[in-house]
């Protein structure tokens, strides 16, 4: 694959049916619970990606078998205290904090050391606000002085319930102190800002001892420990942060009509769909269910004749987190100005999105005024774009290169767009689709 792409064109009108891959984070929280469940688990439709493959790599470091065979792959669980830890053992995170951080959760047990790297972009991220609470059950971790990885765990066999505030939305941090939770003697309190539920829906759905209490602003969670986790077997849905490409591509492409088949709408992820609608985005949850606890449906867009500016409610942020660099975009063609604040976690993503997310619109000439947690910008309903542009060095992050393609198919001018593949990470499908609807 060539390490770049050169988009010319704008996209034509399309009317089509997709499916997008599987959803990223439950395929890492399906692995994960697999690996330490006893029994064999089957999961179709697993995301096929770098983020799932370390996962999988991971496991299988800790003696658990894995099969892939067609579109099906099962884990061998050897139950909840199988790991086979060995002294030095190096596991490797690869680009993904979500599996970086939960995986220190589910080895908070171990007495011989190991030690967590991953790659350049996740090696600069923040791990205290996991190792912080971590070690209040009882294992100790060395770090780098700026906090980030790699690091180093010795886990203990005596591990005790904790209670932990969780005031970010960090799903990743939340669902660490869950996996190390269910170890631990006792029960562990947690009172968490909201941020996404699909570990707690993993749990329920397997009937764990936790139990959740709904709060306007925050869940409180208790959890006890775990003795047995029986199998569980998974068709994995499509991924609605995969899928929010493809809503804005065909809501800035005029004339369009879209429909992406089976997609989870979890109530902690569709931040995104809220947003879009404020804005005038045209988009129905067809065929709807529960599957799991998670909640599935077809999603149908139409193109907009007209795009709204907004005032984004902070109280959104957590639940559309990932797809703000794209929802950007179309506030670029809104009649009027948009505000977003709270959006400081935006830079300690896979690149300083936030920043990335300025730059993107400064390069299409898109107005716009950034401080270190807000944005406001002045959208053109007339924006149409005559220029080279050129997007790199951007940390190999897979959001910034796929938003980069939607900005380029929806406004036109010539982008050349380094890094193809970042998107190995989490959507290695999306030029593949993207191809379909050029067609």
């Amino acid at each position: 694959m060539p390490n770049q792409i050169i988009i010319k064109k704008k996209i034509r009108d399309f009317k089509k049916k997709i499916f997008v891959s599987g959803d990223k984070s439950i395929s890492i929280r399906w692995v994960l619970f697999a690996s330490i469940s006893s029994g064999i688990s089957k999961a179709k439709n697993l995301l096929i990606s770098e983020d799932v493959l370390s996962a999988i790599n991971i496991v299988k470091k800790f003696g658990i078998k894995v099969v892939q065979k067609n579109n099906t792959i099962s884990v061998f669980g050897k139950g909840i205290n199988g790991y086979n830890f060995k002294k030095n053992t190096i596991i490797n995170a690869g680009n993904s904090a979500t599996l970086g951080r939960l995986i220190l959760g589910l080895i908070i047990n171990s007495t011989k050391t190991i030690k967590l790297i991953g790659d350049k972009s996740l090696s600069k991220r923040d791990f205290k606000r996991v190792t912080s609470p971590l070690s209040k059950f009882g294992a100790k971790f060395k770090l780098r002085k700026n906090f980030s990885l790699p690091l180093t765990i010795l886990g203990s066999k005596t591990l005790k319930a904790i209670r932990y505030h969780e005031m970010r939305g960090s799903a990743q941090c939340k669902s660490a102190v869950m996996l190390a939770a269910m170890r631990a003697n006792g029960t562990t309190y947690i009172k968490a800002k909201k941020s996404r539920s699909h570990t707690e829906k993993m749990m329920e759905n397997l009937n764990l001892p936790i139990r959740v209490i709904k709060k306007k602003n925050y869940d409180l969670i208790q959890i006890k420990k775990v003795k047995k986790i029986r199998t569980i077997n998974y068709d994995i849905p499509s991924d609605i942060s995969s899928g929010a490409f493809f809503i804005v591509l065909t809501a800035l492409t005029n004339n369009s009509k879209l429909i992406i088949k089976n997609v989870n709408i979890n109530p902690s992820r569709v931040g995104v769909i809220t947003i879009l609608k404020k804005m005038g985005v045209n988009i129905n949850f067809l065929n709807k269910k529960t599957y799991k606890g998670e909640e599935i449906a077809d999603i149908k867009i139409n193109s907009s004749k007209s795009i709204k500016p907004i005032n984004c409610p902070p109280a959104l942020n957590a639940s559309a987190i990932d797809e703000f660099l794209v929802i950007f975009l179309v506030a670029a063609k809104a009649s009027g100005i948009s505000y977003f604040n709270g959006l400081a976690e935006l830079n300690k993503k896979e690149s300083p999105r936030l920043k990335w997310g300025s730059k993107i619109l400064n390069k299409m000439g898109i107005k716009n005024i950034m401080t270190n947690d807000s944005i406001k910008i002045f959208g053109n309903p007339n924006l149409k774009i005559n220029k080279k542009i050129v997007i790199k060095n951007y940390l190999k992050d897979h959001r910034v290169f796929m938003t980069s393609v939607i900005a380029a198919l929806s406004f036109g001018g010539e982008w050349k767009i380094h890094d193809i593949q970042s998107i190995r990470t989490s959507f290695p499908n999306f030029l593949k689709i993207i191809n379909e609807l050029r067609k």
